[in-house]
C-alpha cells in the first residue's frame, strides 16, 4: 500500500479568486513505513502573496521570484503521486488548489482524482475524536508527536508531521521497526550453542473454534468500518490467498 502524505502552501484561500499554490510537499509511506522519498517544490505563482498568508507560512514574493512555475513541475509531481493514496489534512482545500492548477494547463491533465485516491485525515480525525479540536497541532498534542520546529507552516514539514499523526491515529507504529530495511544493513542473527533435541515433543497446533473465527471476523469488520475499508490484516490476508 503506497501512500503519499501531501500538503501545500498558497497565496491565499480561494483558488476561484485567482490564488495559486506556492509550495508542495509530499512524503511517501509504503506498507505503513516511511520510505524516505520526498517531493518538494517552491513555485512562482505569477501573482502577489497575500500579507495574511505570509504571516502563516513566511513565504514572500521576493523568495518566489526565481522559482519554477507549476507548469514546470506538474509532470514530475504527477509522476510522484501516480496511483498512490494521498493523505491530506482538510483535503478539500489542497485538492481544490491542485485541480485549479491542473485546469490552467488544459483538460488533458485531468484532475487529482484521475491520478490517485484521496483520503482526508481531518475527516478521519473527526470520526475518531468527535467534538474535539482536530487541527494538526491539536493532534500532535493528543498523540505526543513533537512539532516544536513548526513555528511557521511549511508544506514538507507539515507533510512529515502529518505522516506521524496519521500512522498514530490509525493504530500503526510510528518509530518502532520490527523488520530491517536494506539501508539499515543486514538483520542480526541470534545464534545459540544449545542443540535442539530431535526427540523434543512436537509443537501443539491449536485450531480456532467456529466461535473464535466468527469473533475474529466481527473484529475485522469493525476495523474496516473505522478505517474506511483499509483494514491491513484483510489486505495482507487477501494477498496471501491470491
Amino acid at each position: 500500500m503506497r501512500q503519499i502524505i501531501l500538503d501545500t502552501e498558497t497565496t491565499g484561500l480561494e483558488p476561484e479568486n485567482g490564488h495559486r499554490i506556492i509550495e508542495i510537499g509530499c512524503y511517501e509511506v509504503e506498507q505503513r513505513r516511511p520510505t524516505g522519498r520526498r517531493f518538494h517544490e517552491y513555485i512562482n505563482p505569477d501573482r502577489a502573496v497575500d500579507p495574511e498568508a505570509v504571516e502563516v507560512h513566511g513565504i514572500t514574493d521576493r523568495f518566489l521570484m526565481d522559482k519554477p512555475r507549476f507548469a514546470d513541475i506538474a509532470r514530475s509531481f504527477l509522476d510522484f503521486v501516480a496511483d498512490a493514496e494521498l493523505i491530506i489534512h482538510n483535503a478539500l482545500f489542497d485538492v481544490g488548489f491542485l485541480d485549479s492548477e491542473l485546469g490552467r494547463l488544459g483538460t488533458d491533465w485531468g484532475r487529482i482524482a484521475d491520478h490517485c485516491r484521496v483520503t482526508d485525515s481531518l475527516t478521519l480525525a473527526r470520526r475518531r475524536h468527535p467534538g474535539q479540536r482536530n487541527s494538526l497541532d491539536a493532534l500532535c498534542r493528543r498523540y505526543a508527536i513533537d512539532n516544536s520546529g513548526r513555528s511557521l507552516h511549511g508544506a514538507l514539514l507539515d507533510a512529515e508531521i502529518l505522516a506521524e499523526v496519521y500512522l498514530a491515529m490509525t493504530g500503526g507504529q510510528v518509530t518502532l521497526h520490527l523488520g530491517a530495511r536494506e539501508e539499515d544493513g543486514p538483520a542480526q542473527r541470534i545464534e545459540s550453542d544449545q542443540p535442539v533435541s530431535a526427540d523434543r515433543p512436537r509443537l501443539r497446533v491449536v485450531e480456532p473454534t467456529a466461535a473464535e473465527i466468527a469473533a475474529h471476523a466481527s473484529w475485522l469488520d469493525q476495523l474496516d468500518r473505522e478505517s474506511d475499508g483499509r483494514c491491513v490484516w484483510r489486505a495482507l490476508d487477501g494477498e496471501a490467498r491470491g
